[in-house]
């Protein structure tokens, strides 16, 4: 036993000698080399050679969603992928190598991208990387053609870790090779036996980066070594790093020292502090956001931080680098954050509203981030308080809960124009920055428009989505009390002589009970009967086909139609009748293979659909004779203004010997456009050029019934998916209609709410021999409501009553 061990001990030491002089070489014996398939099958198991051709790097991903880069120039240094064949492409034949420091100089692809294609047996543990089977803890490696690197010296190794650094720091270079010379620079240019030669510590008093390579006579040189120091800006405080703007004027610099309590625990990897020596500028935040992985700390600590301050996009949508304002934060994640103090009380905090800040109520942006104005523009205001904590006191809901956040107004709301509902209305030149969302985490909880909390909310300012918010937690919400804000049921009754007309969005609706439940649909068909009593005609917006999602090719809607009707009549509603016209296959935008359309409803007691031709998908409806050439039809169906979006269907109804064309639009939505509190002021609205194109269209078809019938009656309704005082409105009203929403009082004009803002996406407009012959109601049962409440869908319907036989 000890003669044994005796001779493995000197094994040991011959081994070690021989690396010195031809490092990490190593040729397995073929009995004991994987093959790349072997490798995959076999996972688990340390010490193990296998052998592959070098084919790329990981470019990405995890698991099945795993890629590779197969190509030149390779940007990782870090891995390599083998396989059994040069040319394989196939991922689930490939193996991931992790390069550990050891081996990654002389085999990354970075560096060497001569390797691609070439033969190697890498020795280490066949373990998972990347979520598939995988090689890591490599120790050793050869190229299988037998021909050993040519010897060479060992790379330059640093005292001082690469990153930031005190001013005044020494760094000291190295190698293991005896006797070797370190030539270096320190302006980026790859250094040379002609470069300085190290003979002393280098001292770092400004950012530098180090090139360094080791020479000796009878040996290849190094490969060059690159460390970079960033020296760490001291004595500054939070207030220094915010600034007095939406940019630290200390972006991409190095701190340290930074002193806060931290306010606010995200998660493990980020928390926020507040500074407890604050300045007397009320333009720059006292506060920040700190990233650092298992960080370790709680609430009242107060700490030291060193980093990298960092302009940085939060939690956001797919778009977000383009949308979004970024966060300013101290990147600690390869520094020191360091616990001063334990269990420390917090600083008090801000007041916005009554006794506090008073924030903007009318204007988001006016200068284009020229000016930094907290004052006067919400955009800044917020960013005033980036990263504080602060207190909202008696806030006021205004819109229902989502996402686990909350709309609120500070003060009960007393300082703002609160509509009939308790919500908040956008106007022309007024998208309401007074709105402070508190994102409270709890999606269950139940909240309306008109609700409120009798206390005060705190919390930290943050930002994401497109939005500032305030990061509060559930439990630490005040009392909350229900408000008085209930559904409505239409203030218009049926009368004989008078026709009813609604508008209802009935957000993809199909006969697919996985799409639509049976709760929803009796909610719908409740609507319709009770709240809005039974109207004569209701145009129907984001109808599905019968089995709704399903990607199958169907678009015939009727068994979506029959299952609403059916539960209209189970109601004690009218037996209606159904019309549309089924688009073609995933053309009309929407869900894919919901195929969302326009349509109607109609009492056949008290209407009728004129005689006349259907219309398909593709043909256009006209009008001449006084009747429509299709009915029902669509409006210019093949014009490349309606692509990816719903073509209007236009239906002529008789109604006690008087007709009336009825037109159900649904216009392309507002998905794409720029966030009001975003990064670009003002906000690039993308999408209304398509809305404008399809105003103009359908404006163009009454224009075209009115020439050929002055007296004709048309009403266009829908979700148009655009404000009563926008352009795309405007361009639709003409001079031929009347928008009926202009006519409803103002705190009563909104059927739908966004992020907080209640506004108006469904109208209904008649052509202006009718108007004075019309009346209006907005019914509020569902924009301000959650299903908690009884909400069916998430817009409003819209409801007139006209008097068809005075209209001439």
């Amino acid at each position: 036993m000890k003669m044994t061990k005796k001779f493995t001990n000197i094994g040991i030491m011959l081994a070690m000698v021989l690396s010195m002089i031809l490092p990490l070489q190593q040729t397995a014996s073929a009995a004991d080399v994987l093959t790349v398939s072997e490798a995959i099958a076999n996972q688990n198991q340390t010490g193990q050679t296998v052998e592959g051709y070098i084919v790329g790097t990981v470019k990405g991903g995890n698991g099945a969603s795993i890629s590779y880069q197969l190509t030149s120039p390779f940007t990782q240094d870090t891995n390599l992928a083998i396989a059994d064949s040069p040319n394989e492409t196939d991922k689930t034949k490939i193996l991931p190598v992790q390069l550990p420091t050891a081996v990654r100089a002389a085999l990354n692809l970075k560096s060497n991208p001569d390797n691609l294609g070439k033969k190697v047996q890498i020795t280490g543990d066949l373990l998972e990387y990347y979520s598939v089977p995988g090689h890591k803890n490599a120790k050793s490696f050869t190229f299988v053609d037998g021909t050993p690197p040519e010897p060479k010296v060992e790379d330059v190794t640093t005292s001082l870790k690469g990153g930031i650094v005190s001013k005044g720091s020494s760094v000291s270079l190295s190698t293991t090779t005896p006797d070797a010379a370190i030539y270096y620079t320190v302006d980026g240019s790859n250094p040379t036996t002609d470069s300085t030669l190290y003979t002393a510590p280098i001292t770092i008093n400004e950012d530098i980066t180090i090139k360094a390579i080791a020479v000796k006579e009878g040996l290849k040189n190094s490969s060059i070594a690159e460390f970079k120091y960033q020296v760490a800006l001291s004595g500054l405080r939070i207030h220094d790093i915010q600034g007095a703007g939406h940019n630290s004027p200390v972006a991409d610099k190095a701190v340290e020292g930074i002193e806060g309590i931290v306010t606010k625990v995200v998660d493990a990897r980020n928390f926020y502090m507040q500074d407890l020596e604050p300045d007397n500028d009320s333009n720059t935040s006292e506060g920040i956001l700190v990233y650092k992985p298992n960080h370790g700390q709680t609430e009242g600590n107060v700490v030291s931080v060193n980093g990298q301050v960092k302009e940085w996009v939060l939690e956001g949508y797919s778009d977000k680098l383009n949308t979004d304002l970024a966060m300013t934060e101290i990147n600690a994640d390869k520094s020191l954050v360091t616990t001063v103090e334990e269990g420390q009380e917090l600083p008090e905090t801000t007041v916005i509203g009554m006794f506090g800040l008073q924030q903007p109520t009318n204007v988001i942006d006016n200068d284009k981030f020229t000016e930094f104005d907290p004052n006067e523009d919400g955009i800044d205001f917020y960013e005033s308080l980036e990263g504080m904590l602060v207190e909202i006191n008696n806030p006021a809901v205004i819109a229902p809960q989502k996402y686990g956040e909350l709309v609120v107004l500070p003060d009960h709301g007393e300082y703002s124009r609160l509509n009939s509902a308790g919500g908040l209305n956008i106007t022309e030149f007024d998208y309401n920055p007074e709105r402070i969302f508190v994102d409270m985490g709890d999606e269950d909880f139940v909240a309306k428009s008109g609700d409120y909390f009798e206390g005060a909310i705190t919390g930290v300012v943050s930002y994401g989505f497109s939005n500032y918010k305030v990061l509060t937690d559930v439990e630490d919400l005040p009392a909350f009390v229900e408000g008085n804000t209930k559904p409505e049921v239409t203030r218009i009754h049926e009368k004989h002589k008078e026709l009813t007309i609604a508008s209802f969005n009935v957000e993809n609706f199909t006969a697919n009970e996985k799409g639509t439940s049976d709760e929803k649909v009796s909610r719908i068909a409740d609507s319709i009967v009770h709240n809005l009593k039974s109207p004569d005609i209701v145009g129907l917006v984001e109808m599905q086909d019968g089995n709704g999602s399903i990607n199958d090719g169907t678009t015939d809607a009727k068994e979506s139609a029959d299952r609403l009707i059916a539960e209209i009549t189970a109601q004690g509603g009218p037996e209606y009748v159904y019309t549309d016209i089924a688009p073609e296959n995933n053309q009309d935008g929407g869900q894919p293979g919901g195929n969302i359309r326009v349509g109607f409803i109609y009492n056949p007691e008290r209407v009728s659909l004129a005689e006349g031709t259907k219309g398909t998908s593709t043909e256009a409806v006209d009008y001449k004779d006084g009747k429509l050439t299709l009915n029902p039809g669509r409006i210019d169906p093949m014009n490349p203004a309606f692509e990816d979006s719903r073509k209007p269907v236009a239906a002529q109804f008789e109604f006690n010997g008087e007709s009336v064309i009825v037109v159900a639009n649904h216009f392309n939505s507002k998905g794409g456009d720029q966030p009001l509190f975003g990064k670009n002021q003002p906000p690039f609205l993308g999408s209304e050029v398509q809305r404008k194109e399809i105003a103009e269209i359908v404006n163009g078809f009454v224009k075209d019934v009115k020439e050929e019938d002055k007296n004709a009656k048309v009403v266009l309704l829908g979700d148009f998916n655009d404000f009563e005082f926008t352009d795309s409105l405007e361009i639709l009203k003409g001079n031929e209609l009347t928008n009926m929403i202009e006519k409803v009082p103002f705190n009563e004009r909104f059927t739908y709410s966004y992020q907080g803002n209640a506004q108006v996406l469904d109208h209904i407009l008649v052509t202006n021999n009718m108007a004075k012959k019309t009346k209006v109601d907005i019914v509020h049962i569902n924009s301000q409501f959650m299903e908690e409440h009884g909400r069916a869908s998430d817009h409003d319907p819209v409801l007139i009553q006209v008097k068809l036989d005075k209209v001439r």
